[in-house]
C-alpha cells in the first residue's frame, strides 16, 4: 500500500465510530475500503488512491465496552479540498460493519498546512527586520512578504470578536469598513487602523470601540454602503464618509483606489445633505411609476421539492451540499470549509447548508456564479446576483 509521510498530506478527514457490536480494526478498514468501491467512481477509488499515494493509511483507534465498540478514524489525504471533502462524505454512507449496525461521522477535516503558514508567517517576519541593503528584485520580494504578514496581523476585538488592524486601537482616527474581507484588503495595503462593523448586523460594541475617536467609514459603491451609514450613525458619532467607486466592493480596490476613496471623503452631514437631495429629484419620477410587486419565491415546483427534500437531509448535520445544475450532490462538506471550498467547484449550481446565510457567503456565491443559496437563517440584506432562500419557504 502507498502511504503519505505526515509531511505531505495537505488534508486530514477526522472521523469517530459507533458500532452496535464488537468489532476490531481490520472490520472496519475493510468496510471502509469495501463498501465505498464503486461510489465515487475510478477516479476516486480509495484503493487506487492509496496505491498512488493520495490517500495515506487510515488510522483506526477503537474501544470496546459493555458489547459496543467505539473510536476514531483519521485519514491523510493530499487531494484537493473538495475532493478530500467527498471522501470524507463516502465513508459517512457505511451503516453496517460486519453483522454489526454501525455509524461513522465525520467531525472535521484539518487544514495541516496553516501551521507551516503560522511558521512561514513569524520566519519572514524575523527575517524582514534582519534586512538591511536590499537590491530592486529584493525590494519586490519583500514587499509582497509585507504583504502576507500584514493579512497574519489581523486581531478579533470586543466581547463579539470584530476583526480589525492591529493598530485600532492606538489610533486617533480610524476607518470603519463592512466585513472581514474589506479589513484583509487595507491590511495588503497598509492601512492598519481599520475595523469591521458586519455589514447591517452592527455590534453594539463598536460604540465603545470607537470611542473618543475620529470615524471615517469607507463603504462599498452600492446601495447597500448607504444603509450601512445610515445604520452606524444611530449607533456611534461618524465623521466622515467614503466610498468605494460606484459598483465597486472594497475588497477588491486596489491600493491606489483605496487611498482615492479616502482622500475623497466627506463629513456626514455633506453626505447626508447629498442622499436628501438625490431622493428629491428622483421624487417626481417615483410618484408616476408603476408599483413594485411583492417578491415571492418563484422556482420551479421539482427544483423546490428537490432542495426541501435535501435541506430535511441536511438538518442537524451542519454540513452544506454543493449541487450541478442537474441537481447531483457533487460534495457535503462541514460549514466551517464551505467558503474555502466553494472557489474550487467550478460547476456549483446551487448551497444547500444547514446553517446561517451570511453577507460573505452571498459574495463568495456570486463570484463563482452559484445560482441559489439555501439555509435555516441568513443575515444577508443584499442577494447580490442569487437567489437567497429559507427553508420555511420551501415548505
Amino acid at each position: 500500500m502507498g502511504k503519505i509521510a505526515p509531511i505531505s498530506a495537505k488534508y486530514i478527514i477526522n472521523a469517530k465510530i459507533e458500532v452496535e457490536g464488537v468489532v476490531e480494526k481490520p472490520d472496519v478498514i475493510g468496510a471502509i475500503f469495501g463498501q465505498t468501491e464503486g461510489l465515487l467512481g475510478s477516479d476516486l477509488e480509495l484503493r487506487e488512491l492509496q496505491k498512488s499515494g493520495k490517500i495515506g493509511r487510515i488510522d483506526v483507534e477503537l474501544i470496546t465496552e459493555e458489547g459496543k465498540t467505539s473510536g476514531t478514524i483519521i485519514i491523510p489525504s493530499s487531494l484537493d479540498k473538495t475532493e478530500t471533502a467527498v471522501v470524507g462524505a463516502a465513508i459517512e454512507t457505511i451503516q453496517r460493519i460486519g453483522p454489526c449496525d454501525s455509524k461513522i461521522q465525520v467531525t472535521n477535516i484539518e487544514d495541516v498546512r496553516i501551521n507551516k503558514r503560522e511558521f512561514l508567517m513569524k520566519r519572514a517576519r524575523d527575517l524582514l527586520k534582519t534586512l538591511e541593503a536590499k537590491t530592486p528584485e529584493a525590494q519586490e520580494i519583500t514587499e509582497k512578504v509585507r504583504s502576507y504578514v500584514r493579512k497574519s496581523e489581523i486581531v478579533e476585538l470586543g466581547p463579539d470578536r470584530i476583526s480589525a488592524g492591529p493598530d485600532f486601537l492606538s489610533s486617533d482616527e480610524v476607518i470603519l469598513v463592512e466585513g472581514r474581507a474589506d479589513v484583509l484588503n487595507l491590511l495588503k495595503h497598509g492601512i492598519t487602523n481599520c475595523l469591521e462593523v458586519n455589514g447591517t448586523s452592527i455590534p453594539k460594541s463598536i460604540q465603545n470601540l470607537c470611542k473618543g475617536k475620529s470615524v471615517t467609514v469607507l463603504v462599498d459603491g452600492d446601495r447597500g454602503g448607504d444603509l450601512i451609514v445610515k445604520a452606524l450613525k444611530e449607533l456611534i458619532a461618524l465623521d466622515f464618509v467614503a466610498k468605494a467607486p460606484e459598483g465597486k466592493e472594497i475588497e477588491e480596490l486596489t491600493g491606489k483606489e483605496l487611498l482615492k476613496a479616502l482622500r475623497s471623503r466627506i463629513p456626514l452631514n455633506d453626505f447626508l445633505k447629498t442622499k436628501k437631495s438625490s431622493i428629491k429629484r428622483t421624487t417626481y419620477k417615483k410618484r408616476y411609476a408603476r408599483k413594485p410587486t411583492t417578491k415571492s419565491l418563484r422556482i420551479p415546483k421539482t427544483l423546490k421539492s428537490e432542495f426541501l427534500k435535501m435541506m430535511d437531509e441536511l438538518i442537524g448535520t451542519k454540513g452544506a451540499y454543493l449541487l450541478d445544475k442537474d441537481l447531483n450532490i457533487l460534495g457535503k462538506i462541514p460549514l466551517d470549509s464551505l467558503l474555502d471550498t466553494i472557489p474550487d467547484v467550478e460547476n456549483a449550481f446551487a448551497v444547500l447548508l444547514d446553517g446561517e446565510i451570511t453577507e460573505e457567503l452571498v459574495k463568495k456565491a456570486s463570484y463563482n456564479n452559484v445560482k441559489y443559496l439555501v439555509g435555516t437563517s441568513k443575515t444577508a440584506r443584499y442577494a447580490r446576483g442569487v437567489k437567497v432562500i429559507l427553508k420555511e419557504e420551501l415548505e
